[in-house]
């Protein structure tokens, strides 16, 4: 059971401080985010790549080079590469790189995207959105096999022949696949044998329990093993000492951050009502004291059967001191807990 960080870089008014971070600013509380992450013990730190105002990284791959300078055993992936929007090659060369320079603890997680904007920003239209993952991931898979590679698709100019460098230290770069939950993600993911990581965000984790038990049918028909078929989350959520702090800590930051995006979809406002009801044992919130939310991670594990969970913190923007202290709880309390019982579950 692993488990760590996920962020997309959020970089929007503080309710606490009363102050807008600056895109440089939060770049460099992202390092030092990473670097806690590692020393507490925590698996995997995950980020996100968008291209918009409320977010300060572009390119995963820049922050996480920097943050394994800095570290000496967490893994480092994006959360996700919007690989739609990038090409295959230069994804491979980049995260071949971050490999180097983290001595072999780089992945990816490969996904369409559920923000737009890099679509226009690069050129490519949005009538082609699910021919251009389809081809681009085909494309990356040749890559991660290492050697040299002849490939020919629609959407880019074929190769023939080609090696690409640098060479990674590890055999083939992992690839997760991420998913909102749909279906055809799942089937996607379960044919190619490729982990699955699905971002639960609202409603009940258990909603997806049926993308999950089709994901491993459909890989077991594909014939691939069951350990092959791993399965992560990404949640929100946000660790302090007593859960009513935990509470009434990060309401503001995520309500601000909800609101907004929900402004541009058509959404009501985030309520309280609402985020009080997804913090209860069955909801989607992952907030609370460290023993509230392992035991929630713990629950999720029985009856899911994850192999990985992230915690995505924060949702807005707050004071950096308070996101390292979630990262901190998180590692030194929720994850001894969360192992034990792992362990007594084997």
């Amino acid at each position: 059971m692993e488990l760590g960080i996920n962020t997309f870089g959020d970089s929007i008014f503080d309710p606490q401080t009363g102050r807008t971070i600056g895109h440089g600013e939060r770049l460099r509380n992202l390092v030092e985010e990473i670097e806690m992450a590692d020393k507490v013990g925590l698996d995997i730190f995950t980020v996100g790549e968008h291209h918009r105002k409320d977010y300060a990284v572009t390119s995963p791959d820049v922050v996480l080079a920097a943050g394994a300078a800095k570290t000496e055993n967490i893994r480092l992936s994006s959360g996700v590469t919007v690989l739609s929007s990038d090409d295959p090659v230069r994804v491979y060369e980049r995260f071949a790189t971050l490999d180097g320079i983290s001595n072999g603890r780089a992945e990816i997680m490969a996904g369409r995207g559920s923000f737009i904007e890099s679509f226009p920003l690069f050129g490519y239209d949005l009538n082609d959105y699910n021919q251009l993952f389809d081809e681009k991931l085909d494309l990356l898979l040749k890559l991660q096999q290492g050697g040299r590679i002849t490939w020919e698709g629609e959407m880019r100019a074929p190769l023939k022949d080609v090696e690409i460098f640098p060479e990674p230290v590890q055999d083939g770069i992992p690839i997760w696949i991420a998913s909102g939950g749909t279906p055809q993600s799942a089937a996607r993911a379960a044919q190619l044998g490729l982990p699955l990581v699905l971002a639960i965000i609202g409603g009940s984790p258990y909603q997806f329990q049926r993308v999950v038990d089709f994901y491993r049918q459909m890989g077991a028909q594909a014939g691939h093993p069951p350990e092959q078929l791993r399965v992560a989350t990404n949640s929100h959520g946000f660790v302090w000492d007593t859960d009513e702090e935990a509470k009434d800590m990060f309401f503001p930051a995520i309500s601000q951050a909800m609101t907004n995006i929900g402004r541009e979809r058509g959404w009501g406002a985030y309520s309280r009502e609402n985020y009080e009801r997804m913090i209860e044992p069955d909801g989607a919130l992952y907030i609370g004291s460290p023993e509230t939310v392992a035991a929630k991670i713990i629950e999720l594990r029985k009856r899911m059967g994850i192999t990985r969970f992230t915690l995505q913190t924060p949702v807005g923007t707050m004071p950096h001191e308070q996101v390292l202290r979630t990262i901190e709880l998180f590692g030194t309390k929720v994850a001894p807990i969360v192992r034990d019982a792992v362990k007594d579950m084997e």
